[in-house]
């Protein structure tokens, strides 16, 4: 039988190369000193890879630091081919149905605020200062968690100690999430955690949690103006 490829061999990958690091996070250390193996990691994976490898950072590209107001963290990016497009939660305008994570949230934010979408784009929020980072940066299609271990964390830890350095809204949707807050240094931030949006844990404490409403009253608290819920990609 063939030996499956090491994903973990060093060398140097084309698609670190083809993929575009924002400059504005380009100083983090991850990307001198992670983003080298994982990009051959993936590679050296002969599976289908998601988001497209010109989308991986997308999150970043759309919210540099300086325009961070909110952050919402995700876990892996949808699994479904055609779905994931570099934001937490998000998908492209054209996909029908909508995965039912994303139909979650769009409930809550309309119980929440009244606000509603068009479509699945989240595009909309990024622009406003709302970082939809997920903790890992890729998946193999069909395969949910396949990219667990390759050290996305590490990007994850150093966006939300960057971020933390001033006031913060951070939203934690289910535990994976919150297990992350370990890197938000002290300040004067919003914390919000309550559970998944996942069909399978929504109804343990996503629904009737009103993070939107609460996101724009901390805001208004400091002066702030209010994100549009319902501003479109």
């Amino acid at each position: 039988m063939a030996s499956q490829p090491d994903l973990f061999a060093p060398s140097v990958s084309p698609v670190a190369e083809a993929t575009p690091i924002p400059e504005a996070w380009a100083d983090l250390p991850f990307f001198a000193e992670d983003w080298p193996r994982i990009a051959e990691a993936l590679a050296r994976d002969p599976r289908a890879i998601l988001p497209p490898h010109e989308r991986r950072f997308q999150a970043l590209a759309l919210t540099p630091p300086e325009a961070v107001r909110v952050v919402i963290l995700g876990q892996d990016p949808y699994p479904t081919p055609g779905h994931a497009m570099g934001l937490a939660f998000s998908v492209n305008p054209d996909v029908r149905p909508l995965p039912k994570s994303l139909a979650n949230v769009f409930r809550e934010m309309k119980e929440d605020t009244g606000d509603s979408l068009p479509n699945g784009d989240l595009s909309g929020w990024a622009r406003q200062g709302v970082l939809l980072l997920n903790t890992h940066l890729s998946v193999p299609a069909g395969v949910i968690g396949g990219h667990a271990k390759l050290g996305w964390e590490a990007l994850t830890g150093q966006v939300l100690a960057r971020v933390s350095e001033r006031a913060t809204a951070f939203v934690l949707w289910g535990r994976p999430a919150q297990a992350q807050a370990r890197h938000i240094r002290p300040g004067d931030h919003l914390i919000h955690e309550s559970a998944h949006p996942s069909p399978l844990s929504a109804s343990r404490g996503f629904f009737g949690s009103r993070p939107f409403s609460k996101v724009n009253g901390w805001l208004a608290a400091r002066g702030e103006a209010g994100i549009d819920w319902g501003a479109s990609g």
